[in-house]
């Protein structure tokens, strides 16, 4: 079954920390490019207006958009936030990739 890509509670609320020192509110856009060292990439991003196309996933008033060429790849995935010694960032756990790179953000389908 395909489902829409979740969004966690802790990316949520970082992405509320963010528009607490924005000038308006922002919105975080996730989607697949092709490209990468494994074949597809993701572009995460901040953005203020979705487009027609989009899939709008919001809580407490944080949005986050998916663009309907992207939606396919990001099938029951989970967009999250990550902190670690390394750095702290938005990460996607993506049950549809078969494998990815050490960066995180490429994978291959």
């Amino acid at each position: 079954m395909t489902l829409p890509p979740q969004v966690t509670d802790r990316a949520f609320a970082r992405l509320a920390e963010i528009n607490e020192s924005a000038d308006a509110p922002q919105a975080l856009r996730v989607a697949v490019d092709g490209g990468g060292c494994s074949g597809f990439q993701y572009e995460i991003r901040l953005d203020v207006a979705p487009e027609a196309d989009d899939l709008v996933l919001e809580k407490d008033g944080q949005r986050v958009f998916v663009d309907s060429i992207s939606l396919p790849f990001l099938s029951n995935a989970v967009i999250d936030f990550s902190e670690e010694l390394i750095g702290a960032r938005f990460v996607i756990n993506n049950p549809n990739a078969t494998s990815s790179c050490g960066c995180g953000t490429s994978f291959s389908m």
